[in-house]
């Protein structure tokens, strides 16, 4: 059942997006669990205190399981016959899953997205990191690093890791932003609908045709016999793609903002690589990636940072919120040599990312490779013109131009 709602939630606008650090932060100032009405329209108990942020996705009174059809319930005023948008194949995914689903689930998919799984990759990340500079620094000394660099570096791994026909990474980059945009549900909908799709035609064609890639073997995976089931191998590839792509853009484009924004910072790298690891957790805890968790739903009233969350009502976490939350020490400061840990930027969990690995590897490529190329970046235009994506789901940046000066 779905309680009435408390009070009026508390509306988000515009600057929820273009000005995230703040508002997040008046939120949490105020409370650390607040009800709001995201922007488009969505009432929710946003969850901005990293302590609650824990609390909320592991207190098992907070449910994942059938999440979507409550939320076309709520959208459409229906009941319990009310009919989706969404691709049913995609509702049931790692994010969207209680035990002993979620456990049965995750069990068969970490045997193929180990570290040492990962590290195999590096040669490969490598190539196409350093084919892409070879054409920005051909075409310089302007570039727009989502569109060169930040966007295609991880869309083509992706692919390749998954075994993705190189030619249609298009579809999916068009696919998965409009999958985290904050968009109709309709529009949402039909991009599932399509990429569910797509995704049904691979895993038989996978099937018949094994190859060396990971979606061959999570085809091909079992344990005592168990193997994924069509539909859920097209709901894991889905979670693979949208977390291994979108979120590698955004680290990549807001981490260079973040070294531009702090130019000891972008020298003191510069001078000692030795940090980009704990420099990638630091660009993860202080421009997270992901802005708000999948959303989840009280099975009961539950009391979380001072306030009763009613049974039925829908619950997230803003990780960007909790990752400047005052646990750690300055935390609206970059600090490239902060000690890693602590932040929530891959969730926490039953549902920590299972491809944190592959983003630090990827990250760690990425921006060492970009800075030994170009030791010298600006922005190309004044920082004012800059805008984020209207998404609450993902926090990156719609472009970033910059001029680059390479190496001698």
């Amino acid at each position: 059942m779905t309680a009435p709602l408390p009070t009026a939630p508390l509306p988000l606008g515009d600057d929820f997006i273009q000005d995230a650090h703040t508002v997040a932060g008046e939120l949490r100032a105020a409370s650390p669990v607040r009800f709001v009405l995201l922007p488009g329209g969505f009432p929710v108990w946003l969850v901005t205190g990293h302590d609650e942020a824990r609390t909320a996705v592991t207190d098992p009174r907070f449910s994942s399981d059938g999440v979507y059809d409550r939320l076309e319930r709520l959208r459409l005023g229906g009941g319990e016959d009310t009919e989706s948008h969404f691709a049913p194949e995609l509702a049931k995914n790692l994010l969207n899953l209680d035990p002993p689903d979620h456990t049965r689930l995750r069990s068969l998919v970490t045997k193929v997205f180990t570290p040492g799984a990962v590290a195999p990759l590096r040669p490969r990340i490598e190539a196409i990191a350093d084919e892409l500079l070879d054409a920005m620094e051909k075409s310089g000394p302007r570039s727009e690093l989502l569109a060169d660099y930040a966007l295609p570096l991880p869309i083509r791994v992706i692919c390749d890791v998954l075994g993705i026909p190189f030619e249609d990474r298009d579809r999916f980059t068009a696919w998965t932003h409009t999958m985290v945009a904050a968009v109709t549900p309709e529009q949402i909908g039909a991009a599932s609908m399509r990429m569910a799709s797509y995704l049904g035609d691979l895993v038989e064609a996978k099937r018949r045709d094994p190859g060396e890639d990971l979606l061959t073997r999570l085809v091909h995976v079992s344990d005592d016999g168990d193997r994924l089931s069509r539909d859920e191998l097209i709901a894991t590839a889905v979670v693979l793609l949208t977390g291994g792509f979108e979120t590698t853009v955004n680290l990549i484009s807001s981490g260079v903002l973040a070294l531009l924004r702090h130019p000891e910072q972008l020298t003191l790298l510069r001078t000692s690589p030795e940090l980009l690891p704990r420099a990638v957790e630091e660009f993860l805890r202080y421009e997270t990636p992901n802005n708000l968790s999948s959303p989840r739903y009280a099975t009961e009233d539950v009391e979380l940072g001072g306030v009763t969350i009613p049974e039925g009502h829908f619950v997230m976490v803003s990780w960007l919120a909790a990752n400047r939350d005052e646990r750690f020490t300055e935390p609206d400061r970059l600090d490239i040599t902060r000690p890693a840990g602590g932040h929530l930027a891959f969730g926490h969990g039953i549902h920590y990312c299972v491809g944190a690995a592959l983003a630090r590897l990827e990250g760690e490529i990425a921006f060492g490779r970009l800075l030994d190329r170009f030791p010298d970046l600006e922005l190309a235009v004044d920082e004012t013109e800059l805008r984020w994506r209207f998404s609450t789901a993902m926090h990156g940046l719609e472009a970033l131009p910059l001029r680059l000066t390479a190496a001698g």
